[in-house]
C-alpha cells in the first residue's frame, strides 16, 4: 500500500512550483461586482472572533533515555488526538479555537540551568509545526523534574484568563513526580488557580505511579491519572476508505497557496509532514489527512485562503511576488474570485473528508475497543479520555465526526 501513497506525496511536491493547473485558470465570475468585494466576510468574523471558546492543550514529554517508546507513540498518535479535538463544539454550537503546545524535559542535551526543560513549540493552530518538531525529538539521559517543567509551562505559555475555556496539561514520564527543587505541589496549585488541569501519564504500572506521586499530581487539579505501557507498539487499522482519503488529501493540498515570504517553506513543511505520516503507515496517514480536513488545521501565517480571513486583510497590500506564477498577473478582482473559489473547493473537500472520517471510525471501532479491553492502553486512549471527561465540565460537546 505504501507504493500507492508515496507517488501521491511526490506529486504534492510538484504542486509547490506548479500551481497553474486548469482549475486555477477558470475565468472570474460575477464581473459586475465592485472592486471592493469582501471575501467570505461572515466566515472571517466567525474565524477571528475574540469571544470564541478556547481549547488549549500542552503536551509535555519525557525525552530521557528510556522514553523512546513514548515518543514513538506520540508520533504515531498525534493525528488521532487532533481528529478528536476536531469534533468539538461549545455550548452554543460554535467551533472552539484550538491550540497545541509541546515541551520536552529530562534530556541531558537540554540546559541544566533551565532544569533540563525546553519549550519545543509555543501554542499554535499550525499543526505542521507540532508534527515537525515532534518527529525531531531525540532521547538522551537526563534528570526528570516534573514540577519544574509544569511551572515553566505555566509561565511561558499564553494561557486564557477565562474560566469557561478548556485548558489542559498532559505530562508523561516514568520517574518520581516529586523530583527537583521546584515542588510539584506548588506547580499544580498554581495551575489550578489559573483554571488549568494537569493530567498525569505514568509509563509503568499503576502501583508504582501512585507511590511516586503521579496520581497525587493529577488529583491536585482534579485531573486524570493514567498508566500506559510506553514500549507497546502503536496499533493502526487500515480501512477500505484510506485510498479515497489519500486522493482527497492531494486535492486539499492544491487549495493551500503560499502568499508571503515564509509561504514556500511552510508549504514544503506541509508536504514533509504528510510524508512523515505516510512512512508510519497508511492508516496513520489517513488520520493526518482527516485532521487537515478539519477546523483544527489552520495556516493563517502563510496560506492565501486562511490569510484572507484575517480581520485586517487588505488585498491591495498583498505582495504578489510571493504568489505562484499563475496568480501574479491577476487583477485584485480576479484574485479575490480565485481566493473564494479555492475556499469553496476546500470546503467541499472537507465535507467529503468528514463523511469518510465517520465511516472510517465506525469501521475500526470494534477492533479498537478490543485493543483497549486487552490492556494495551496507549497515549492516545488516555489523552482522548481525559479530553472528553474535562470537556463535559466546560459544556463542550463532541459531534459524531470532524468538522
Amino acid at each position: 500500500m505504501k507504493k500507492q501513497i508515496l507517488p501521491l506525496f511526490a506529486s504534492g511536491f510538484l504542486m509547490i512550483s506548479n500551481f497553474s493547473c486548469s482549475d486555477w485558470n477558470r475565468t472570474a465570475e460575477k464581473e459586475n461586482q465592485p472592486e471592493g468585494l469582501m471575501i467570505n466576510e461572515t466566515e472571517k468574523k466567525q474565524a477571528f472572533s475574540g469571544n470564541k471558546t478556547k481549547i488549549k492543550l500542552a503536551l509535555i514529554l519525557d525525552t530521557s533515555n528510556s522514553m523512546d517508546g513514548l515518543i514513538d507513540q506520540a508520533k504515531n498518535q498525534l493525528w488521532k488526538i487532533v481528529t478528536e479535538l476536531a469534533k468539538t463544539k461549545d455550548e452554543n454550537g460554535e467551533d472552539p479555537e484550538i491550540d497545541l503546545a509541546l515541551y520536552q524535559y529530562g534530556n541531558d542535551n537540554l540546559s541544566v540551568r533551565n532544569g533540563y526543560v525546553q519549550l519545543v513549540q509555543n501554542f499554535t493552530g499550525e499543526l505542521d509545526e507540532i508534527s515537525e518538531k515532534l518527529f525531531a525529538l531525540k532521547t538522551n539521559g537526563g534528570e526528570e523534574y516534573c514540577g519544574t517543567v509544569i511551572g515553566t509551562s505555566l509561565n511561558d505559555l499564553k494561557w486564557s484568563e477565562s474560566a469557561d475555556d478548556l485548558q489542559m496539561i498532559y505530562i508523561a514520564g516514568n520517574e518520581g513526580f516529586n523530583q527537583g527543587s521546584y515542588l510539584y505541589k506548588k506547580a499544580c496549585e498554581t495551575a489550578k488557580n489559573k483554571n488549568i488541569t494537569v493530567n498525569t501519564i505514568f509509563c509503568g504500572n499503576r502501583d508504582e505511579g501512585i507511590k511516586t506521586f503521579w496520581k497525587h499530581g493529577a488529583d491536585l487539579t482534579n485531573g486524570n491519572f493514567a498508566c500506559i505501557n510506553s514500549d507497546a507498539k502503536a496499533i493502526h487499522y487500515d480501512s477500505p476508505f484510506d485510498d479515497q482519503i489519500s486522493l482527497l488529501n492531494v486535492q486539499l493540498n492544491a487549495t493551500y497557496v503560499p502568499c508571503n515570504a515564509v509561504g514556500f517553506s511552510k508549504k514544503q513543511k506541509q508536504l514533509a509532514q504528510d510524508y512523515n505520516a505516510e512512512r508510519i503507515g497508511k492508516a496513520n496517514a489517513s488520520k493526518r489527512y482527516l485532521s487537515k480536513g478539519s477546523k483544527v488545521y489552520r495556516n493563517s501565517s502563510w496560506d492565501l485562503v486562511d490569510y484572507s480571513k484575517k480581520k485586517n486583510f487588505d488585498i491591495n497590500k498583498l505582495d504578489k511576488k510571493y504568489l505562484p506564477d499563475s496568480l501574479k498577473s491577476l487583477s485584485n478582482y480576479e484574485l479575490k474570485n480565485k481566493i473564494n473559489q479555492l475556499a469553496d473547493d476546500r470546503d467541499k473537500i472537507k465535507k467529503e473528508m468528514a463523511k469518510l472520517n465517520k465511516k472510517r471510525e465506525e469501521f475500526v471501532a470494534e477492533q479498537k475497543k478490543k485493543a483497549i479491553e486487552s490492556g494495551s492502553v496507549q497515549l492516545e486512549n488516555v489523552i482522548i479520555k481525559g479530553l472528553r471527561d474535562q470537556a463535559s465540565k466546560k459544556k463542550i460537546k463532541f459531534e459524531k465526526t470532524i468538522n
